[in-house]
């Protein structure tokens, strides 16, 4: 059976302390995008075993996401070894969630397969153990998000109409050491009231507090966001840690940049 797990978006990224344990907590609003993978589970009777195609996956000689999430829920149910084939659409490094919603997926999956009628609170709570946002692909609806991203909150957020341009400028942004570089600025207008607002008054007030750090690193991903504006963009901002940018749109521009990027177009 085929799957598809979808990329995510940052709506506003407050980075609002440094933690005792090393962590930080935020405050952000997550909403789901139609950018997918694809992942195939097959059951067989040998064990199991992970294959990749498209972007290639690091290997750090750990198990992947998914296979983690396979090896959790056989820890607690007494399901069978199955092929887990991903199709790696979604960049990695690039602030779209693509591993958590990999690994939520398979969850999602097995679930379904093998008919394990587990509650949506069970998979979220299992979920969580694989990282801090991939509890927000079980429900898969936009969520304010504290915490170190595990802590969420429903929210409407109301963008029907808005057309979306996604660039990915082909730069891994590395989630730790973006967090390296971030500087806490405690916790200032929220961003649930600033989403309830005018999309064109987000422009001065939604921020993604990793961009200043990013940016400074990679010129380039700040050129896109520059550029996004010159055509017309209401917003636009990072996602995320990085690399992706986004932007908000009356309507379809036409855009070129000066290095080769990946673009997505869509309306929500």
């Amino acid at each position: 059976m085929v799957f598809f797990p979808n990329a995510k978006i940052n709506l506003g990224l407050n980075i609002v302390e440094k933690r005792a344990d090393g962590y930080h907590n935020i405050e952000s609003v997550f909403m789901p995008i139609p950018i997918y993978d694809a992942l195939e589970i097959t059951e067989n009777s040998t064990e199991t075993k992970f294959s990749s195609s498209g972007i290639p996956i690091p290997d750090n000689g750990e198990p992947n996401l998914v296979e983690r999430a396979w090896i959790l829920l056989k820890e607690e149910f007494d399901i069978p070894t199955v092929d887990l084939d991903l199709l790696k659409k979604i960049p990695i490094g690039a602030g779209l969630g693509g591993g958590s919603a990999d690994a939520a997926s398979c969850i999602l999956g097995l679930n379904k397969i093998f008919n394990l009628n587990i509650t949506e609170e069970k998979i979220s709570t299992i979920a969580s153990k694989l990282g801090a946002d991939c509890a927000f692909f079980i429900k898969n609806k936009p969520v304010f998000a504290e915490g170190v991203g595990d802590q969420f909150t429903p929210i409407e957020v109301n963008l029907k109409g808005k057309h979306f341009v996604v660039i990915y400028p082909n730069i891994h942004v590395s989630t730790p050491e973006a967090y390296k570089h971030v500087k806490p600025r405690g916790v200032g207008k929220s961003i649930k009231e600033i989403l309830k607002q005018p999309v064109k008054s987000w422009k001065g007030e939604l921020i993604n507090d990793f961009e200043y750090s990013v940016f400074q690193q990679y010129p380039f991903i700040q050129e896109v966001k520059n550029e996004l504006y010159s055509n017309g963009a209401i917003y636009a901002s990072l996602s995320g840690s990085g690399s992706t940018v986004f932007g908000v749109f009356d309507k379809k521009p036409e855009i070129t940049f000066s290095k080769e990027v990946q673009r997505w177009d869509f309306n929500l």
